[in-house]
């Protein structure tokens, strides 16, 4: 790790390591998936001497992610997915009390997040972890010559699964990805759940608003669309929910929730969230609609939706007001407040997802570097689902960890199921 002048890791400040061992411990109390297994890797060595790099948010979940992996043999390296999303604690306890080096500084400039990606690659990584592609990406434009020893890797984001299928239908993409956010147990619970609850969290820590009453426009109808729209909701927030696909606006229209076109929400909303992964979701024929006192906020995972150029050039001044909270004022004295630089609000002013709901998605990453590194199945450079026996085993494990029992299919129950003879 020392090649080209890159440290062996490049942190906040390691006196903050155990504040942040005390974090990971308290996350990994609701992470019992994980822990079963980090136990089982710890026995068997699945990864023994696997070089493995991971471009991930570094939190408390993270890190007891990062713990199974180590666990199960492998040399692991960790650089920040987002500028604004590094736990500064915890990436010192990583550092200092794990021995596993990090790229990761919170608020650290474009450049800095690069090379800290650049730095991680150093180690010429045999397997990937990534969360909304930057790191395989930076592999394919710049480090080519990496290609030929990587087995195979994994994405953990809507974003980052919906850049690696258009590096595929490009015929570009390298080595085999498995996108584990499509996983059932990652989607249904961790964009549905966890981006709910930490958007508003996140939401709430910068503004301290008042939920009940207000006018909230929810940009996006997916998994995070919905589970935002869900906590909102239950907030006692009006929501309006804006869409460009008809099947989930007509979901949004019967899961009882106004729908119509942004420009028409832009004069009526106080809050607005993007969730849609595109590109200037709100644009400037928005943001010259909004009433003064809109807020704006993004947990898609780059900070591309809200056109924060265009928000530039319609304000007369800026001022920070107060920690992730800009106030930006038109000419005509009307203010606009963005969140977070337009990151990922959840992470920059919050703390991210619930540890309970993380604990599915790594449990998901875990399994499948395993299954990556045992190769049982040759795969061709392609994105691949989860494997349907990983996805199911999560689940149980899951149910298992949280004392919940299921039913059983009898053996002429699984027959009648798998036949096509008996009818009416």
């Amino acid at each position: 790790m020392e090649k080209k002048g890159y440290p062996k890791s490049d942190i906040k400040d390691p006196s903050l390591a155990s504040a942040g061992q005390l974090r990971i411990q308290w996350a990994g109390r609701d992470m019992p998936v994980v822990e079963s297994i980090k136990k089982r890797f710890a026995h068997e060595r699945p990864l023994e001497g696997i070089r493995l790099s991971a471009c991930l948010h570094i939190t408390t979940e993270t890190a007891n992610l990062a713990l199974a992996l180590k666990a199960g043999g492998a040399s692991l390296v960790l650089c920040a997915s987002n500028p604004l999303s590094t736990q500064d604690d915890v990436a010192a306890a990583l550092v200092s009390l794990h021995d596993i080096p990090v790229f990761a500084i919170k608020g650290e400039e474009n450049t800095t997040y690069y090379q800290h990606i650049r730095a991680a690659l150093e180690q010429k990584p045999q397997v990937t972890l990534d969360d909304g592609a930057d790191l395989v990406t930076t592999i394919h434009q710049d480090y080519p010559g990496l290609i030929a020893d990587i087995i195979g890797g994994t994405e953990e984001t809507t974003t980052g699964v919906t850049r690696l299928r258009g590096l595929e239908r490009d015929g570009a993409l390298g080595y085999p990805i498995i996108a584990v956010n499509d996983a059932d147990t990652k989607h249904l619970f961790d964009n549905r759940y966890g981006t709910g609850q930490s958007t508003i969290d996140g939401i709430t820590r910068a503004t301290n608003i008042l939920w009940a009453g207000k006018k909230v426009v929810i940009c996006g109808y997916g998994w995070c669309g919905r589970g935002l729209a869900l906590r909102a909701k239950g907030m006692g927030a009006q929501v309006i929910v804006t869409e460009v696909e008809p099947i989930p606006a007509l979901e949004a229209v019967m899961d009882g929730y106004q729908v119509m076109p942004l420009e028409e929400a832009a004069s009526q909303g106080e809050v607005f969230i993007t969730v849609t992964g595109g590109l200037n979701t709100i644009d400037k024929v928005h943001l010259e609609k909004l009433k003064d006192g809109a807020i704006l906020a993004n947990s898609g995972h780059f900070n591309i939706e809200i056109n924060i150029p265009a928000l530039e050039e319609l304000a007369s001044s800026k001022r920070l007001l107060r920690p992730y909270v800009e106030e930006y004022t038109y000419p005509d004295g009307h203010r606009i407040y963005l969140l977070g630089e337009g990151r990922l609000i959840n992470l920059a002013a919050a703390e991210g997802h619930p540890a309970s709901v993380m604990d599915m998605s790594f449990a998901n990453q875990a399994l499948c570097v395993e299954y990556l590194v045992k190769g049982e199945k040759k795969l061709t450079p392609k994105v691949y689902p989860v494997p349907r026996d990983i996805d199911r085993e999560v689940g149980r494990l899951k149910l298992q960890a949280m004392g919940v029992t299921i039913d059983t299919l009898t053996p002429e129950q699984l027959k009648y199921r798998e036949g096509w003879e008996r009818g009416t």
